[in-house]
């Protein structure tokens, strides 16, 4: 379902690959998808050290949660992003821009301190709206 980016000349431009706000027609199904780390299939971590790589399989994670919902990455509307380390900022947002194409869906991003394993340095979880 086609989203469309909300901008106010009232708000400083985002910084980031997101948007300020997005709108999406309120029919359909709506997906949350919980919190995604870089955990493979198999259980072991991709990207150890490396937050390029774990943004990567967090996003595939994501892809295939839509996905099994019937929906794509362009059904996404909202992200929450929660990273051990903001100097990764650019990384995260480069590997964002891949995943993610215009217009990008909300988000906001925080910097933490724990995660539920000490190798994680990022997790996602993300809204959808899919058409019927």
């Amino acid at each position: 379902m086609p989203r469309k980016q909300i901008q106010s000349d009232k708000i400083s431009k985002p910084n980031g690959h997101f948007s300020q706000a997005t709108m999406i027609e309120a029919r359909g199904r709506l997906v949350f998808i919980s919190g995604m780390t870089s955990r493979r299939p198999d259980g072991t971590i991709a990207g150890i050290g490396d937050v390029e790589a774990q943004t990567k399989q967090v996003c595939e994670n994501i892809k295939a949660a839509v996905e099994a919902a019937g929906g794509t990455m362009d059904d996404i509307c909202r992200v929450d992003v929660y990273i051990r380390n903001m100097e990764h900022f650019e990384k995260i947002h480069k590997v964002r821009r891949e995943y993610f194409k215009s217009p990008p869906p909300a988000s906001t991003m925080v910097e933490i301190t724990k995660m539920t394993s000490p190798e994680y340095l990022i997790e996602i979880n993300a809204i959808a709206v899919i058409d019927d």
